[in-house]
């Protein structure tokens, strides 16, 4: 830190030398200017001069011409008369043809005329210092018979060369110091526009925290502070839980302010020496220089700190986090390495069901491997046909009917056999790859519904789920249309199932897809009902069909108070509402003899079929397209 007032000096020293520099190089351009204009004014004033005096020598020589044939001095004095009023003129004269003085002019104080060299009389004129000679031949019938000397003051041409010259450096400094004041102006504003940059390069502008950028140079700061001088260091990730779903209710400018008020909270939980950074639109990342056990007691300072609600604009609101813990030098030395093993931790945290902290260890680091190897193989699945599509029954507990099947996506890996899909799906949407897959399950499952009624089988309704990340897709309503008219399948033998967690995801966007699908003629029906955090009111909203009870609320009944009480009030609001309900996970006779005294519309489980492949399944569908429900056993005397 010691260095840091030296490095900022050293740009500022430069940056005024280059200041002075600039400054120097103007000036001296202008005075190079300026010399050229004084002397370019010089010679300009001085052929004025020149001119000036021929023209009075010429009058003179013309009007003198009678003078010098009658030698007549008077008259020639009189004709020299004529130059008093020219104030340059010192003196002049009028000679005859073997150059004897026949009239002179002398303006008083100066000295008379000199008799004209030779040399003059050949050149015409000649320049001095002082004084400007020039003689100009009398003639007579184009004889010459005399001449006319005059001799001109050059003191009027210094003045006003000097005149010229002043003015011009009065310019020349008056540009110089405009041209100071505006670069110093224009460094002001250079230095503040720096300052601004190198704000918006290494500080958050939303919660005043270090950015990242600023985050990798401190983390590899103290990483190699550790390196040098021994010690530890502890690393923390945080993310918000559901803070999505803050930016989306309540809007952008109510989440900014939460993330102002969590970073003022994450500050007051640090000490001095610690460091808060934001990372990340909800995640931020604490740099301690501590040990693995307080950065544990750090983990729980925050959760503990982030419990209380918040206030956002007169409404409380409350924000859990999840945390992942990884320290130098046992998890890593390294910036990759320490922040990998933190991500992986956090994600662990998450999976625990979020509101939670996680410390690394190698377990994980096999997990995360295990992901990325399992990913890369995800993304050769399609190209291989490595997919395959399982069916379950549902049947209807009015008549024992099969109304329609289920579509599950089930991955035959080449080496590791079956994958569980809660192996594979969460990969495939965080990864993004659900959007293809989605695709061929829609694709495959709309034609395979058609070969079945192409084979005689009763009409059947094929119901596939779609992803939050499909939800989001600007190309899924053309992707659906598409399976539909490949397969020649009626819009209504389809049902698209979306889970209630997605559809409070982005409450607007998807409100407006369900319409447009419903427009289409498809059917709707919310998964999972009861494991999300929807309302009545949003419930009002979506246009759907059908609610599919979780298996959650089925697995304990009878039995459970709760469970039943629970799912006997979710039918009963479904129908109020117009829906029809189905229940997930019927595996006894008890939970299916509950369901059809709760009034339960439609059933799917174990206890009838377990999903089977493709041609599996046709020869249940065959075989009880209009079977009814298995009897329920009559309760015992």
């Amino acid at each position: 830190m010691s260095m840091q007032p030296s490095d900022n000096f050293k740009p500022l020293r430069l940056g005024r030398w280059m200041e002075i520099a600039n400054l120097a190089t103007a000036g001296a351009a202008l005075l190079v200017a300026s010399m050229l204009l004084i002397l370019f004014q010089f010679l300009s004033l001085r052929s004025a001069l020149i001119d000036d005096v021929s023209v009075q020598a010429r009058i003179i020589s013309e009007s003198s011409a009678a003078a010098v044939l009658f030698r007549d001095g008077d008259a020639g004095r009189e004709t020299l008369a004529v130059l008093s009023a020219s104030p340059s003129v010192e003196a002049a004269g009028i000679y005859g043809l073997k150059g004897e003085l026949l009239a002179s002019f002398r303006r008083d104080g100066f000295a008379p005329i000199e008799e004209p060299s030779p040399d003059l009389i050949e050149e015409g004129h000649y320049f001095g210092v002082r004084h400007l000679r020039l003689v100009r031949p009398v003639q007579a019938d184009r004889q010459r018979i005399g001449l006319v000397a005059i001799r001109a003051s050059t003191s009027s041409l210094y003045a006003r060369t000097a005149a010229y010259a002043g003015m011009m450096l009065l310019i020349a400094v008056g540009s110089l110091g405009i041209a100071y004041l505006l670069v110093a102006r224009m460094r002001r504003v250079v230095k503040r526009t720096e300052a601004h940059l190198d704000y918006l390069a290494h500080v958050d502008p939303v919660t005043g925290l270090p950015n990242r950028h600023t985050f990798n140079e401190r983390l590899a700061e103290t990483l190699g502070k550790v390196g040098r001088d021994g010690g530890g260091a502890g690393l923390l990730l945080l993310d918000l839980d559901n803070f999505k779903i803050v930016n989306d209710t309540l809007g952008h400018h109510c989440g900014d302010l939460l993330l102002k008020l969590v970073a003022r909270r994450l500050m007051e939980c640090m000490r001095s020496d610690d460091i808060v950074c934001r990372t990340g639109g909800d995640e931020f990342a604490i740099i301690l220089h501590a040990s693995a056990v307080e950065g544990t007691m750090v983990a729980q300072r925050i959760l503990s700190a982030l419990g209380a609600p918040f206030d956002l604009e007169g409404q409380e609101i409350y924000v859990t986090a999840s945390i992942g813990i990884s320290c130098c030098p046992q998890d890593g030395a390294d910036i990759e390495t320490l922040t990998r093993n933190a991500d992986a931790a956090m994600y662990q945290a998450k999976g625990k069901g979020k509101n939670a902290f996680e410390k690394f260890h190698p377990e994980l680091d096999r997990r995360v491997r295990n992901r990325l190897s399992l990913e890369t193989s995800l993304r050769k699945a399609l190209e291989r046909n490595e997919f395959e599509l399982y069916y379950q029954p549902q049947l209807s507990l009015a008549d024992g009917r099969v109304t329609g099947v289920e579509a599950l996506l089930r991955w035959n890996h080449p080496e590791q056999g079956m994958i569980s899909p809660n192996d594979f799906i969460p990969i495939a949407e965080d990864s993004g790859l659900i959007v293809p897959i989605g695709r061929w399950v829609l694709r495959n499952a709309c034609l395979q519904a058609a070969a079945w009624r192409d084979q005689g089988l009763p009409p059947l309704t094929m119901s596939v789920n779609l992803s939050a990340r499909q939800t989001r897709d600007p190309h899924l309503m053309h992707d659906i249309v598409e399976a539909l008219r490949e397969a020649g399948l009626a819009p209504s033998r389809l049902e698209l199932e979306i889970t209630e967690s997605v559809l409070m995801d982005n409450v607007h966007d998807n409100v407006e897809l369900l319409h447009r699908l419903q427009t289409e003629g498809m059917r709707l029906a919310i998964d999972d009902f009861g494991t999300g955090y929807s309302s009545m009111a949003y419930l009002k909203r979506f246009p759907i069909d059908q609610l599919k009870i979780d298996r959650t609320f089925v697995r304990d009944i009878p039995g459970d108070g709760d469970d039943e009480a629970i799912t006997s009030a979710i039918i009963a609001m479904a129908h109020r509402l117009g829906l029809s309900v189905v229940a997930e996970g019927v595996e006894t006779v008890q939970q299916l003899e509950f369901l059809r005294g709760a009034g339960c519309d439609i059933v799917q489980g174990y206890y009838f079929a377990e999903p089977r492949p493709a041609e599996k399944i046709r020869s249940l569908l065959q075989n009880h397209a209009a079977v009814a429900a298995p009897p329920v056993p009559a309760p015992a005397a």
